[in-house]
C-alpha cells in the first residue's frame, strides 16, 4: 500500500506497511479502486451535463463515496467491498444517461463504413470522445473547403446521423492514443483534442504548433481554445499543406448501438438454435502501449469462426482493421463504439438472457477486459455489481489491487488474469 493523505503518515512520507489509522493494505487497496471508479463516472457524468442531462442519485453517491475515504472513516472490507460494487451499480446509471443523452442529441446509430485513407483538401484531425466539440467544429467548417478526420474514440461518431450528415466528415485516421505522436506527426493538418487520452507532444515533435486542446484537456505548448471557437485551428488549417486523395488500407465498421444488435435479434436467436453461431466474446476495454498487449489480437483472430466478436473501447484498434467475415449475414465483428458504449455489451447480454430464458451467466459469452485507465476501473467495476462471472482480465493485474482483494473477487466473481490466447480459448471451450 501506499498512503499519505494525512499528517501523521508514516516517516512523513509514507504508509506502504499498514497505515498509522490502524489502515490495512486491502482497505486501502479498495479506497484506491473507489476512487478509481469515481473517476470514470466523472468523466461520463461531465460528458452528460454538457447533453443537458444529470442524474441527483448519481451526484449524491460522488459525494458520498469521496467521504467515505477519507482517514478515520471506515476500516470495514465487507464495508469497502460493498461501497466499491455500488460504484459499479452507479456507473451503470450514469452510462445509461450519457448513452440516452448522446442518443436525443445525434439520433440513433446505425452501422458506419469508415474510410482510413484521405480526400484532396485541407484537413482537421479531431481525437477524444466529445461529440458537442465534434458536431461545432463541423458546423464552423461548412463550406471551408476543409475536411473533417476522426481519431481514435472519437471513430464511432461516424454512426450517428446527425453527425455523419456533414459530406466534409470524411473518414478516420490512424489508431488509438498511444499512437497520436506517430499518427499526429503524419497528418499535415491541425489537431484537434477534446478530451482525455492524450499524450504530451515531445519537444520535437513536428505537429507542437499545430495541436489545440478544449476543455479539461491541455498540453505544454499547444494552444487552448475557448468557448469551442475554432476560428484559429480553422486559419492554420487553410495555411497547412492540403492532404492528397489517398486510398485507405482498410475499412473499418462501426456503429452497433444495442438498439442496432437487438433488431437483428430474432436473426441472432435462429443462428444459435441452429448451432451456427458457437458463442459471443466481448473483447475490447482500454488499450496501452505496454508491451504484451498483442495478446487481445491473437484472441481475436484464433476465436473459432462459428463464434461472434463485441468490441468496444479503443482496445478495438488491435483488430478492427481485420477481415473476420460474417456468419449468415451477422457481421463476425460487431464495434459498439467508445467506452461508454459498454453499456451496449451490458443491453445485449440482458437481452439475449431474457430470449433465452437463462441467466446472463449461462449464456454462450465469454467477456476478456483490457484495461489501461480509470474508466475500465469503473466498468470492470459495472460488471462485478451486475454478478458476471469468469470474466478475463490484463494485459496484467492492476497495481492497485491487494493479493487479498484479487483473491476476494476472484473467489466471489471467478475473475481470472489472462493467460495466452491458447490455453484461455482451451479453457473457455472446455478442452
Amino acid at each position: 500500500m501506499f498512503c499519505y493523505q494525512c499528517e501523521q503518515t508514516a516517516s512523513g512520507t509514507g504508509c506502504t506497511k499498514v497505515g498509522v489509522c490502524g489502515k490495512n493494505p486491502d482497505i486501502a487497496a479498495l479506497q484506491d479502486t473507489l476512487i478509481f471508479g469515481l473517476k470514470g463516472i466523472a468523466a461520463y457524468a461531465h460528458h452528460a451535463r454538457k447533453l443537458g442531462a444529470r442524474d441527483e442519485q448519481v451526484d449524491a453517491f460522488m459525494h458520498d463515496a469521496l467521504f467515505f475515504t477519507l482517514t478515520n472513516v471506515n476500516f470495514s472490507l465487507d464495508r469497502h467491498l460493498e461501497m466499491v460494487l455500488k460504484c459499479g451499480e452507479i456507473n451503470l446509471r450514469v452510462m445509461e444517461l450519457l448513452d440516452n443523452a448522446i442518443i436525443t442529441r445525434y439520433g440513433s446509430p446505425a452501422p458506419a463504413q469508415v474510410a482510413t485513407g484521405s480526400k484532396i483538401g485541407h484537413g482537421i484531425l479531431i481525437t477524444g470522445h466529445d461529440f458537442l466539440d465534434l458536431e461545432e467544429l463541423l458546423k464552423q467548417t461548412e463550406g471551408t473547403g476543409i475536411n473533417i478526420y476522426t481519431h481514435g474514440e472519437m471513430l464511432p461518431a461516424h454512426a450517428y446521423p446527425e453527425l455523419n450528415k456533414y459530406p466534409h466528415l470524411v473518414g478516420n485516421w490512424g489508431t488509438a492514443w498511444q499512437n497520436q505522436r506517430k499518427e499526429f506527426a503524419e497528418f499535415p493538418g491541425a489537431i484537434v483534442v477534446t478530451t482525455n487520452c492524450v499524450m504530451p507532444p515531445t519537444d520535437n515533435s513536428p505537429y507542437k504548433d499545430r495541436i489545440y486542446t478544449l476543455s479539461v484537456t491541455g498540453v505544454e505548448g499547444g494552444q487552448h481554445i475557448e468557448g469551442r471557437d475554432f476560428s484559429a485551428v480553422i486559419a492554420q488549417a487553410k495555411a497547412l499543406p492540403a492532404l492528397p486523395e489517398k486510398a485507405g488500407d482498410y475499412t473499418l465498421t462501426t456503429g452497433f448501438h444495442h438498439n442496432v444488435i437487438l433488431s437483428l435479434a430474432d436473426k441472432i436467436v435462429d443462428a444459435v438454435k441452429a448451432g451456427k453461431i458457437r458463442r459471443f466474446f466481448v473483447i475490447g476495454g482500454c488499450d496501452g502501449a505496454k508491451p504484451g498487449r498483442n495478446y487481445y489480437t491473437e484472441l481475436a483472430q484464433k476465436v473459432p469462426k462459428d463464434c461472434v466478436i463485441l468490441t468496444v473501447a479503443c482496445g478495438k484498434y488491435r483488430f478492427n482493421h481485420l477481415d473476420f467475415g460474417d456468419i449468415d449475414g451477422i457481421p463476425r465483428l460487431l464495434d459498439l463504439g467508445q467506452c461508454n458504449n459498454s453499456f451496449s455489451a451490458i443491453q445485449v447480454a440482458i437481452a439475449l438472457a431474457q430470449v433465452f430464458k437463462c441467466g446472463v451467466n449461462d449464456l454462450p459469452l465469454s467477456i476478456v477486459l483490457s484495461w489501461y485507465e480509470q474508466k475500465a476501473v469503473a466498468i470492470l467495476l459495472t460488471l462485478l455489481h451486475l454478478g458476471i462471472q469468469d470474466m478475463r482480465l490484463g494485459p496484467t493485474p492492476p497495481a492497485f489491487l491487494t493479493p487479498n482483494v484479487l483473491g476476494v473477487l476472484s473467489e466471489k466473481f471467478g475473475l481470472k488474469l489472462i493467460t495466452t490466447p491458447d490455453e484461455d480459448l482451451k479453457a473457455i471451450f472446455g478442452k
